[in-house]
């Protein structure tokens, strides 16, 4: 008695473990068998006797894809049936799965041959179907990733703790654009081998956030900023009798507390921000997963060596994203196949992944199901000693081998294919919403929007994602070649990014407000103008502008504004401009000039009537020369002449005794400051001018948004389908004169009889003698035709030399040049006319005795022919 009882715990106490293994709560018999007071227990059996009357029904999990979206007669015979080889595979894996729960019954059972979309078990490595597809987007493995990523809408497991009843086909799985991470994972494993990578399938184990594609905790790849590689400049070295640098007067004390107060202050703010920080985490620290280590999960592997791969990793096909083969996402394996072989993972997942080598060819870490695999084998020294000196044990160990080696059906699948239409929706239906960490990705296929609007990320300032920080949208096939807006909702900042060709070589439009004189800054393809503009900042009241590579060496303009005079009539800006101040200048170094003539920066004082000239400074110098002219209005009595005197040009020479400018040098040089004066004053008014043009383009851009289709795609090109259909009706006609041109021969002979009247031998005869004798008379005229021409032309020919003789001493040299061209032009024709009557009398017995024979054969006559034939 005790005996059983001891038993029967130790059966509960098994119980309880495997429950608690499940993640259920077992109550304890003694729990069970604790006797209640009367009244509880009266309490306990109503409780018991409602509880009994609720009921409830359990939906079944809906499959990823039933029989009701598709035909399945349509499908190919290898979907549907089983080949002799793909049989014994599949008693081969039966085997083997009793032989590894044989030695494993602690494990789970593996994955080997679920079933596909035709109820028909399937071997998992033939699910794969290696292929390279014909877009060079997908040659590489982070594109492919993506690819299947976002053409691809995830459905969770039916049991999160047991991998799924089916597994479809890829061809399928394309068609619907929906699946499970088994079904991302064999698609995206055939596209890796296809394009030349060594990529497996794995089913194992991952988080939470893994299998249930949960990124709202992990930060969004288009917000992550680049480390910039910051090249450290390098010292020059002292020089031995450089000017030493003055004595440093300050006070070390005064120092000292100031740097105090710094780190004091370093201090608070760095703990306010570990603090802030602490906080965080523990908002955004998960929950507690019960399920933790359970959650079955398939992803891919990709080791190293093909297509130079340095270091294997993993893939995870919802997000396209690679991680390390160690990372915490990953928490264990089960198995992993491609398409020749399936393995069995034999070492200790207790760590997750992190202690698991990849070494395929070892038989101790991977258990193989079929031998014909391209992994090399480890070989062991102990079992060569013992067994290399044995003949016998060798035949029969390659016996065995041969017995048990088997290759690796090909695949059932069908070719995968992508339509160019179906390849460049990506998404289904079009578009696709990503949720990350305060952040909100959101996908579109081209043309979808009538902005040309593919891709918008918009990010927040708190966790519940409902304040706003920052929205980029980026855009394709516009005709203004806008490729990237940012908006900064925080500072009200807008930034427009161009790709080469807009009509003004715009770059780079930042702004606060479309409306004009505001602050904003533009950026230019320099290569695009003619004046060299690269960037053109603009405020309330100055203009300044950035040049390169102009032939007058001019690099920089600034323009100060007053206030405008304010006009009732006209309120445009641009017919009442803003008055000029103050123009500045400044020009690059033109090697052409001396220093001292050469101008480094000039500035026009348009309201204090100066101008300000200073030179560039020799290599050797350092200062540089300034002079300042002052334009007074004083003229003679004649008229328009300035009065040039010495005191209205002041300047300042660094060798004044080398060139000495004599006072009609400054006349000069004043009067032609003057004019450009004037050229700068006209072209910062020109300036002004285009900033209201590209405003004005802007928001009609804006408001049409028009969109630029190829010239290849012909189902939104109009004028490329206009011209296809125009070219369809003409072969159409041309088929259709075809057609009426195979006129029937007997037409002219059966319109003499009467009509209505069916046909009588004789006149069946008769119809027929008739046709064949206007058949005749036609090839004799044909024949008397070309003899005719041919005559003709040797008449012709006759003709012309005898006149040739007659007058040969008297012709010119042009004449007879005349002559004798037309003498090979008519031999030519003459030999043509000649050939055709040859091949004519060739071919007319032929062509008879064929009309002969498709008259009797022609259903209206063949019944009254027969007889005579």
């Amino acid at each position: 008695m005790e005996v059983l009882k001891e038993k029967v715990e130790e059966e509960e106490e098994a119980e309880r473990e495997e429950a608690a293994e499940r993640g259920e709560k077992v109550m304890r018999p003694v729990e069970m068998r604790r006797e209640e007071p009367p009244m509880t227990q009266e309490m306990l059996r109503d409780l018991e006797k409602k509880l009994s009357e609720i009921e409830i029904v359990i939906p079944e999990q809906p499959s990823i894809i039933t029989r009701d979206t598709f035909d399945i007669s349509k499908l190919p015979l290898s979907y549907q049936s089983n080949t002799l080889k793909e049989e014994h595979l599949l008693q081969v894996a039966d085997n083997f799965a009793r032989q590894y729960s044989h030695l494993c019954p602690d494990r789970v059972p593996l994955f080997l041959h679920p079933l596909n979309e035709c109820e028909v078990p399937k071997f998992v490595s033939t699910t794969i179907r290696p292929t390279l597809m014909p877009y060079p987007e997908l040659y590489n493995w982070d594109s492919c990733a993506q690819f299947v990523s976002d053409f691809l809408s995830m459905v969770p497991l039916p049991d999160p703790l047991q991998p799924p009843s089916h597994l479809y086909s890829s061809t399928t799985v394309l068609k619907h654009q929906k699946g499970n991470c088994f079904d991302f994972s064999t698609l995206l494993c055939s596209l890796l081998i296809g394009a030349g990578y060594d990529a497996y399938c794995i089913n194992g184990y991952g988080s939470r956030d893994l299998c249930q594609m949960d990124l709202t905790r992990d930060v969004c790849p288009l917000t992550m900023k680049h480390k910039e590689v910051v090249q450290e400049e390098e010292k020059v070295p002292p020089k031995k009798y450089a000017i030493k640098p003055p004595r440093d007067l300050s006070s070390r004390f005064e120092q000292e507390q100031e740097m105090k107060k710094q780190q004091e202050i370093k201090a608070e703010e760095e703990k306010r921000r570990k603090e802030e920080e602490q906080r965080l985490l523990e908002v955004e620290k998960a929950k507690i997963d019960p399920l933790h280590g359970l959650r079955v999960h398939a992803w891919v592997l990709v080791l190293s060596g093909k297509r130079e791969v340095p270091e294997s990793f993993f893939i995870d096909p919802f997000t396209g994203r690679s991680y390390s083969t160690q990372h915490d996402h990953f928490l264990g394996i089960e198995s992993l196949w491609n398409h020749k072989n399936y393995w069995v993972n034999m070492q200790d997942c207790w760590n997750g992944c992190k202690d698991l080598v990849f070494d395929l060819g070892d038989p101790v870490r991977w258990e193989y199901l079929l031998l014909g695999t391209d992994k090399a084998h480890l070989s062991m020294a102990e079992d060569e000693e013992d067994g290399m000196n044995d003949d016998e044990d060798v035949e029969n160990l390659g016996k065995e081998d041969e017995d048990k080696s088997f290759d690796m059906p090909s695949s059932w699948v069908e070719k995968i294919e992508v339509s160019p239409e179906v390849f460049e929706t990506r998404c289904p239906n079009g578009k696709k919403v990503i949720q990350y960490k305060r952040a909100k990705l959101e996908k579109w296929a081209p043309y979808l929007n009538s902005n040309g609007l593919v891709c918008r990320l918009t990010t927040y300032e708190d966790l519940e994602c409902t304040k706003t920080l920052e929205i980029k949208e980026w855009y394709q096939n516009r005709e203004d070649m806008l490729e990237l807006k940012h908006i900064n909702k925080s500072t009200g900042l807008n930034i427009d990014y161009f790709k080469p060709g807009h009509p003004q070589a715009l770059r780079v439009h930042s702004y606060k407000s479309m409306q004009p004189e505001m602050d904003r800054v533009m950026e230019f393809y320099e290569t695009a103008r003619v004046d060299g503009l690269i960037k053109r900042e603009e405020t309330p009241k100055t203009m300044t502008e950035y040049y390169q590579g102009r032939t007058d060496f001019l690099s920089y303009r600034h323009v100060d504004f007053g206030e405008r005079v304010k006009k009732l009539a006209l309120n445009s800006a641009e017919s009442n401009p803003r008055p000029m101040v103050k123009i500045t200048e400044r020009f690059s170094r033109n090697p052409e000039k001396p220093a001292d003539e050469d101008v480094a920066e000039r500035v026009f004082l348009i309201l204090e009537e100066r101008i300000r000239l200073r030179y560039h400074c020799w290599d050797d110098r350092i200062t540089a020369s300034k002079r300042e002219f002052l334009r007074r209005t004083e003229v003679d009595s004649k008229g328009n002449k300035i009065i040039m005197t010495p005191d209205m040009c002041i300047s300042f020479e660094v060798e004044p005794m080398e060139h000495t400018k004599k006072l009609l040098y400054q006349y000069e040089a004043m009067m032609k400051l003057k004019n450009e004066e004037k050229l700068s004053r006209h072209q910062a008014w020109e300036s002004e001018l285009e900033v209201l043009e590209i405003l004005k383009l802007r928001e009609e851009e804006e408001e049409v948004h028009t969109l630029t289709i190829s010239i290849y795609d012909a189902k939104r090109n109009e004028k490329s389908k206009e011209y296809r259909e125009a070219m369809e009706r003409v072969m159409h006609e041309e088929h259709l004169r075809q057609v009426e041109a195979q006129l029937d021969y007997l037409a002219p002979f059966l319109a003499q009889l009467p009509p209505g009247e069916k046909l009588t031998r004789w006149q069946a005869m008769r119809v027929k003698d008739e046709c064949l004798s206007d058949f005749k008379q036609r090839l004799i005229d044909k024949a008397n035709l070309i003899q005719a021409r041919f005559e003709k032309e040797t008449q012709e020919l006759q003709k012309k030399q005898q006149w040739y003789q007659e007058n040969q001493v008297t012709l010119t040299a042009e004449v007879e040049d005349w002559y004798l061209s037309y003498c090979s032009q008519a031999m030519f024709r003459i030999r043509i006319l000649e050939q055709r009557l040859h091949r004519h009398k060739e071919l007319a017995p032929l062509k008879y005795l064929a009309l002969e024979e498709k008259l009797h054969k022609d259903p209206r006559l063949v019944e009254f022919l027969k007889v005579f034939v």
